[in-house]
Formats: structure tokens, C-alpha cells, sequence
């Protein structure tokens, strides 16, 4: 599988200057892989183990769709210099030992060239460890935290998709849409147990006392929880407006369903990941009307392969009309597969190095913008807007950034 230099720094900041634009990657069409080689006859396989069941099952599925009609839109157009792309995935029900167990079996019966991984931090992780410890090129999404990838040293690890640094920012680019005389003055955090938990309460807490907001209460709340309604009644108490919390969707839908019921509602709530899925409609209908989310895509972006993805996904679609558009998990996984699209074109040679050099040396053009990997294989920082969307009637309506497709943000919650 490959062996590396461990004194090799992770970026060598030698960016390939404009490589993505001469790649043609808009659209993921026109692959002119390993050095414009002949190509052959083999496969390029990627493992991959996303929550098909579970807790995350809601979210996991529609990010699966995104991988898989991104791996459609290359096969049907050449594969990666004629070499076919096979995704072989398996459902980690929403555990990481199941995930660890599931994607070792599947390294051990197919010649695996690069792991994609699954939803959330605890999943994406033990994905990271297994790649790394295999010196696999490994490529997640629909991760926010920060700390594991700072603060470990991970040489195979790339998530190309906004962490909480732009999470924060967006929630005041979010606010600031709103008129001043209008806007909210008063936060609230409800704080997830966990490490993400903290470290995004941690970042909301700064960026929005930084922007003038007065931060009026900080609660913690277990994962699972059954009853929120002391948060609740803190949040009314302490005059909360704006309330932004980064729940998993259960706990969110229940948040959410008890806030209706008691009578008080902020005017402004973000629910980072609860409210991602097709489920927070199909559990909240109208209840769930206003609420925003970051998932770093939505429908209202522009450029970078965002026509093709809405076609494809019409084309492929039962049922679906000319103006249907994808759930934003959709949009978040066909941007991985750009990303992973982009690596093996540009690489030399399907060996691991090889696509890690790319990795490390490519500006990438995806769905959810232009981006390059610092040295611990995130987004350099500041490069992606980490587009927010909010609940109307059914869709996901990007909100921010404003781009000429997006729709204004609703406010106040009535």
C-alpha cells in the first residue's frame, strides 16, 4: 500500500498554480490522469462506510447519494484516464467500531486505492485512524471539528468541507443579513457534551462577543437527551434571540418539537447537523419552518460543477422535476468525490504518495467553492464561505452566502 517519508512535511505550499482549472474539472468532466499516461484497463477502488442505519442513518444516506452520483458523472465520462471508479461501501451503523470492522474487511478483499469516510466526528475519525494506519489517502466530510486533526499527527487525512472556524463566521454572516435596527442582540449556546460540543460553544461564544452580540446563557446538554425543557426555560429567562446549537438530528427534531410546544420561540435558531436531513421536514413539517443550518452546501450555490450536479441528480431521480434540487448532505458528498476526482487526475500514479502530493499541492474547484489543504489537511482558513440554508415549505433555501440564486433570510421566527 505504499510506503511514506514521515519527515516530510504534510504541505509543501508549492501549490499546483491553476491546476484544478486545467484539469477541467467543472462538471467532473474531461479526466487526464497520471501524467497524461495511456491509461489501462484496471479499477480505481475506494472503501467507504457511511450510517446507513442508526442515529445518523437520516444523514449518512443522503451524503451516500452524493458519492455515488458523483462517481456516476465519472464513469460515464471516461472513469479517471479510462480507468472505471468502484465505490464499494458499507453501512457502519452509525458505530465506529462497526465502521473500523466494516472497512478493515473491505481492505482485506479488494486492492484499495483511497477511503471516504462516513458522518460526524466519532465516524470520521476512527475512519482517519484505520487510513492512517494503512498509509491510505483518506478523504472526509461533513466534519466541523477541529481539534483531532490539530491535534494529532495525521499524514493521510483530508476533509475538504468548512470546520467550525467558518461555521462561526457564517452564523454572523447569517445575522448580519438582518436590518441592524432588527437584529437580535441577545445568545444563547446549547452546548452538546462532547468534544465538538465544547469546541464549537467555545467559537460561537468568541466570534459572536467579538461581533457585539451579548452571549445571555451557555447550557450543556447530554447527547440523547429526552427533555429540554430546562434549556428552554433558561433560554426565556435569560431573553435569549438568537439560539445556535450543533445537535445530532434526533436530539435536534426533539428539541425542536418541545420548543414549539412551550410557548417560546427565539427569533432566530441555527441548529448546526440536526437540521441537514430530510428528516427535520418529515418529523417538524411547518414546525420546523426558519431554522438555519451550515452544511457548508445548498442549492443557491453557483460555479464549480453545481449545474451538473443538479442535472445529474434530476436525470437520476425517480419523480424528479426540472426545478427538484438535492438535500444539502447530497451536495456535501458530490463535493468529496470532485475533491477525490481532482487528486487521482492530477496524480502521477494511483500510489499512495502520489495522491497525497496531489492532495497537498492542488486548488480545488468543488460545489461548495475553491479551497486548498493546510498542513493539517483542512481548508486553508477564510477560503470557503460554508454555505447556510435555511427551512421554507419543504426546501433548503441557501441564505448565505447571497449569491444570485440565494434566497433572503426569513426573520423573525413567526
Amino acid at each position: 500500500m505504499g510506503t511514506y517519508d514521515k519527515g516530510r512535511t504534510r504541505r509543501s505550499y508549492l501549490k499546483t498554480a491553476g491546476a484544478a482549472g486545467a484539469l477541467g474539472i467543472t462538471g467532473l468532466a474531461g479526466c487526464t490522469a497520471f501524467g497524461g499516461g495511456s491509461g489501462s484497463d484496471e479499477t480505481i477502488t475506494v472503501a467507504a462506510a457511511v450510517p446507513e442505519t442508526g442515529r445518523l442513518s437520516s444523514v449518512g444516506t443522503e451524503m451516500l447519494r452524493g458519492y455515488e452520483l458523483g462517481v456516476d458523472v465519472i464513469n460515464e465520462n471516461g472513469g479517471i484516464d479510462g480507468q472505471e471508479l468502484e465505490l464499494v461501501v458499507k453501512d457502519d451503523e452509525s458505530n465506529p467500531t462497526t465502521l473500523r470492522q466494516v472497512l478493515q474487511e473491505t481492505l482485506s478483499n479488494n486492492d484499495v486505492d483511497m477511503i471516504w469516510g462516513s458522518f460526524s466526528s466519532p465516524l470520521v475519525m476512527a475512519g482517519s485512524a484505520l487510513a492512517e494506519s494503512q498509509g491510505l489517502p483518506f478523504l472526509a466530510v461533513a466534519t466541523c471539528y477541529e481539534a483531532p486533526l490539530t491535534d494529532e499527527d495525521k499524514e493521510w487525512t483530508y476533509t475538504p468541507f468548512p470546520k467550525t472556524r467558518d461555521v462561526t463566521r457564517a452564523t454572523t454572516g447569517m445575522l448580519e443579513l438582518i436590518p441592524e435596527s432588527d437584529r437580535p442582540e441577545t445568545v444563547g449556546i446549547w452546548e452538546e457534551n462532547s468534544g465538538w460540543g465544547e469546541e464549537m460553544a467555545e467559537a460561537w461564544e468568541t466570534k459572536l462577543s467579538e461581533a457585539g452580540y451579548d452571549i445571555a446563557m451557555r447550557e450543556t446538554y447530554n447527547t440523547g437527551s429526552q427533555d429540554f425543557s430546562t434549556l428552554i426555560s433558561q433560554s426565556e429567562s435569560a431573553g435569549v434571540e438568537a439560539l445556535v446549537a450543533c445537535p445530532q438530528p434526533p436530539d435536534g427534531i426533539t428539541a425542536m418539537t418541545q420548543i414549539n410546544n412551550s410557548g417560546y420561540t427565539p427569533e432566530f435558531i441555527e441548529f448546526v447537523r440536526a437540521a441537514d436531513p430530510q428528516a427535520w421536514w418529515s418529523a417538524l413539517g411547518e414546525g420546523g419552518n426558519y431554522v438555519t443550518m451550515c452544511p457548508g452546501w445548498a442549492p443557491g450555490m453557483t460555479g464549480n460543477g453545481n449545474q451538473t450536479l443538479l442535472e445529474t441528480y434530476r436525470a437520476n431521480t425517480e419523480d424528479a422535476g426540472e426545478d427538484d434540487v438535492p438535500r444539502v448532505m447530497v451536495g456535501v458528498g458530490y463535493n468529496l468525490v470532485q475533491t477525490a476526482r481532482q487528486a487521482l487526475s492530477g496524480a502521477e500514479s494511483t500510489e499512495p504518495d502520489a495522491i497525497r502530493s496531489t492532495l497537498d499541492e492542488t486548488e480545488f474547484e468543488t460545489v461548495i467553492g475553491e479551497f486548498s489543504f493546510d498542513e493539517y489537511g483542512m481548508p486553508e482558513p477564510g477560503q470557503l464561505s460554508a454555505a447556510s440554508a435555511q427551512w421554507w415549505n419543504g426546501n433548503q433555501q441557501l441564505v448565505y452566502p447571497q449569491t444570485e440564486n440565494a434566497s433572503e433570510l426569513r426573520f423573525p421566527i413567526e
